[in-house]
């Protein structure tokens, strides 16, 4: 039930309004790109995303500037790539000068996209920390769950992660932040509701 109420949200229309929101966010990777660079000596992670093994994209977050159609090619291409490597290969690709680490657990592959000379190690770390968090909130997080609760997945990435570098390394501290976002949705959810009793009395 909780999972099918998740999707009980009003769409927006955006499609006019597609090209300004673009535009808007990859100026915000620019900016973002910057600061990360003169806050740190070392480069950052450009991208996240989780595939299926079907193919199917189920979260992406970019830290670096790309365009839509550079996004579809992106993902069209890396999916092909790491779903076709064997189960013995490491988990490490060389793709356009940057360096892909992927992770698969259960039926997702989690990956990564950082800079050739960056610590792989690491960012497995971060993969694998990322995951601890979703098990962590979801009790046995499967991709289910990423689907219907895509929301989440993205608030808890939002809060691990910042311009690409890793801005929270406590799960506690995540956890903790994510079930106060959790009972602010809640008590938003029941405001709004006593509020449309209150009018539909009233008429």
């Amino acid at each position: 039930m909780d999972r099918l109420m998740s999707l009980c949200v009003p769409s927006l229309d955006l499609r006019k309004h597609r090209s300004l929101i673009d535009s808007l966010e990859i100026q915000s990777c620019y900016l973002l790109s910057e600061h990360s660079c003169l806050a740190s000596g070392f480069g950052s992670i450009h991208f996240v995303l989780l595939v299926s093994r079907q193919g199917k994209v189920r979260l992406t977050k970019w830290y670096s500037p790309y365009t839509q159609k550079e996004r579809s090619k992106v993902i069209r291409e890396l999916s092909g790539v790491i779903l076709n490597r064997g189960p013995k290969l490491c988990n490490f690709v060389e793709w356009r000068g940057y360096k892909v680490v992927y992770k698969r657990y259960a039926s997702l592959y989690f990956c990564m996209c950082i800079d050739a000379e960056d610590n792989e190690l690491e960012v497995l770390e971060i993969i694998h920390h990322y995951v601890e968090i979703l098990d962590r909130y979801f009790g046995s997080v499967c991709e289910l769950d990423l689907i219907f609760n895509f929301h989440k997945a993205y608030y808890i990435l939002d809060e691990l992660l910042i311009a690409g570098e890793i801005q929270e390394s406590s799960k506690k501290t995540v956890a903790r932040i994510i079930s106060a976002q959790d009972q602010m949705v809640e008590a938003a959810k029941e405001e709004a509701g006593s509020i449309s009793y209150i009018i539909a009395q009233a008429s």
